[in-house]
């Protein structure tokens, strides 16, 4: 054995005496490789990565990203608030985890009572139109009280009610909201909508010009709100703060016209930054609907369509 090996050392020294300064480069360059690629790995420079690579990844867990309407893309419920994110961790809860729990009052009806209310609340709903001709009459504050409360009883994530209505009676400053949604609208109309966006308006004769917004008497401009900062200095995220307050808008235009009032759902595209400035709202508060409400003109009229049927928006299964 010893002396196949010293044989087979003896059939290869020519081969090394040429070759072997080539194999120990060889060596010493893949020694190298192997050791720069080591203090180069993520692992090696963030021990906590390496263990995290180990454990099982969550399965329902969306990078802890705290879901909302806007985040269909992926995006943090806070991007739109660009600079302002507050980290939820900063805060306690905004509900404490021992809040007492309290019987719910509830009075059950009978079936032939539900059928009877849920038809006249259907056929009171289905008057409800989208009215952009107002009378100039004025309306009980009472009345718009009422209907915010109303709007405010909606649900919302954590029971944040991320909402702020803004209601506006002051005819100069209703002169001012109006300025500056017609500005932006003729921008819209002019340039950012297209052809097409506008030409499918055309059914309900509406251009760039909103009168109605000096001619009701009040106008209700309705702000999401992404956070809210606390009496102790803390920035409380809202959770699904876009759809808790479209919830709310629904509400309130139910109770606007179950008050016996009328309103157009208007959003004011571009016009949001101006408005929440001319209206002293805080950089956490977004605007998201603009509703002039009031009694409709004695001249007022609508665009002469038809809903849906049932069997066309309802699902059986």
């Amino acid at each position: 054995m010893f002396q196949n090996v010293v044989n087979f050392i003896a059939g290869a020294a020519p081969f090394l005496a040429q070759y072997g300064h080539y194999i120990v480069i060889a060596v010493l360059t893949l020694l190298l490789a192997v050791i720069v690629a080591f203090f180069l790995s993520p692992e090696t420079n963030n021990p906590k990565s390496a263990t995290a690579a180990t454990k099982p990844a969550p399965q329902d867990d969306a990078s802890k990203v705290p879901p909302t309407l806007a985040t269909d893309k992926g995006e943090h419920p806070l991007a739109e608030f660009e600079n302002e994110k507050p980290d939820p961790e900063l805060a306690p809860p905004l509900h404490a985890a021992d809040t007492p729990q309290i019987p719910y009052d509830f009075a059950r009806v009978s079936e032939k009572d539900m059928i009877a209310r849920s038809e006249t609340f259907y056929q009171q709903m289905n008057k409800r139109r989208s009215i952009r001709h107002f009378s100039t009459d004025p309306v009980p504050l009472e009345v718009i009280n009422n209907i915010i409360k109303t709007a405010g009883t909606s649900p919302s994530g954590a029971h944040s009610e991320p909402w702020t209505f803004v209601v506006v009676r002051d005819p100069q400053l209703k002169a001012k909201v109006r300025d500056i949604v017609e500005q932006e609208e003729y921008t819209n109309y002019d340039r950012r909508m297209g052809d097409k966006w506008v030409n499918d308006l055309k059914f309900v004769r509406t251009t760039h010009e909103k009168p109605y917004l000096e001619d009701a008497p009040y106008i209700i401009l309705v702000f999401k709100q992404a956070y809210h900062i606390g009496p102790d200095g803390h920035k409380y995220i809202h959770y699904y703060y876009e759809m808790s307050t479209a919830i709310a808008c629904g509400i309130l235009v139910a109770a606007i016209h179950n008050a016996g009032l009328v309103t157009v759902t208007t959003t004011p595209l571009n016009a949001g930054s101006a408005l929440r400035s001319l209206l002293g709202r805080p950089d956490n508060e977004k605007a998201m609907l603009l509703l002039p409400v009031g009694y409709p003109s004695r001249d007022a009229t609508v665009p002469a369509v038809s809903r849906k049927p049932l069997n066309d928006i309802m699902v059986l299964k």
